[in-house]
């Protein structure tokens, strides 16, 4: 999740030509079972269909990328594992190359990051319309809002909001202002760039950390550091990952609406999405039980309890009755 950058053609080919090699067509499990029939069932239209499913790297994106991959396979495709690609940019532009054929994306990022908007629209569904519409320049095809809203944050730990007294994003401010070491920050690469990120925050807020206080940190670092108060009190974070909790982080109050909303949806080359458009009706069902509680709980199980994105994708699927 970083703000786009200008890409020559060398750089896009070596994006296309990482995301083809990555991974494989998924088959049995672990255990050696196949995905059963459950709600899903077999589409003749996609029997032996080789589509490619691509993900971020960080654990949300690996997990719903297992989630897609299962789901195909239930309906009778035989897609192949593209997942785990660095950096939203190079992601989407795998998809929008040809490279892969569909990923989960959130409304904020593509509003924001690709689609160059400057003012998020508050409500959820009107967001999704919005970049469903922009997107179809682009050949990309938007199907199933999740009703999970992952949005960026910052958030600190007991001792440190105890102590600065801060409750919300225009506290924090204050801080920055008044005391900027007690403010001193973690946060992800993503986070420190994007417009959506730390700079459009300073902004709107009215504050300016200086860079001693910033602590760039790889995103799954920000977690502990932040619970342990070292090197920093705040940290960005996002809202739906298991460890917001697990590290007893309080997330504080956007009080001015910055933060436009996240919610995670398929996005999927406009070509295949005509050519196949019973896939919509496979991902709909699944998208709308993946509510903001429940994706929160199965990133716990990945980032927090240690288990596999797709152990956890399977196992989910199967309790909530998508396969047998």
């Amino acid at each position: 999740m970083r703000m786009l950058q200008r890409t020559t053609a060398a750089a896009l080919a070596l994006v296309a030509a990482a995301a083809l090699t990555a991974g494989c067509t998924i088959g049995k499990d672990e255990t050696g079972a196949q995905v059963g029939a459950g709600s899903i069932k077999k589409i003749d239209a996609l029997n032996g269909a080789q589509i490619r499913v691509s993900s971020k790297e960080f654990d949300e994106q690996l997990l719903l990328g297992q989630i897609a991959l299962v789901a195909l396979q239930a309906a009778g495709a035989s897609p192949q594992d593209k997942t785990n690609i660095t950096g939203s940019s190079n992601v989407r532009q795998a998809l929008t190359s040809g490279a892969v054929d569909l990923y989960w994306e959130y409304t904020g990022t593509a509003w924001i990051s690709y689609l160059n908007q400057t003012k998020p629209i508050s409500d959820a569904q009107a967001q999704y319309d919005a970049v469903k519409q922009a997107d179809t320049a682009n050949g990309v095809t938007w199907w199933a809002r999740s009703p999970a809203n992952d949005t960026y944050a910052l958030a600190g730990n007991p001792a440190t909001l105890d102590r600065t007294g801060v409750k919300t994003l225009s506290d924090y401010a204050a801080l920055v202002q008044r005391d900027p070491a007690a403010a001193s920050t973690c946060m992800g690469p993503e986070f420190k760039s994007r417009d959506d990120g730390f700079p459009g925050l300073a902004k709107t807020y009215g504050f300016t950390l200086p860079d001693p206080h910033v602590h760039l940190l790889n995103d799954a670092v920000v977690y502990p550091s932040v619970g342990k108060g070292d090197p920093c009190g705040f940290g960005s974070v996002a809202s739906t990952d298991g460890r917001v909790a697990a590290q007893n982080l309080t997330v504080l109050e956007d009080d001015k609406h910055f933060f436009p909303t996240y919610n995670p949806a398929i996005t999927i080359a406009t070509p295949l999405a005509r050519k196949y458009p019973q896939l919509e009706q496979v991902f709909t069902p699944i998208a709308t039980k993946l509510d903001t509680a429940t994706l929160t709980d199965l990133n716990k199980k990945v980032s927090v309890d240690g288990l596999k994105p797709a152990t956890v994708a399977r196992d989910w699927l199967k309790s909530a009755g998508f396969i047998s």
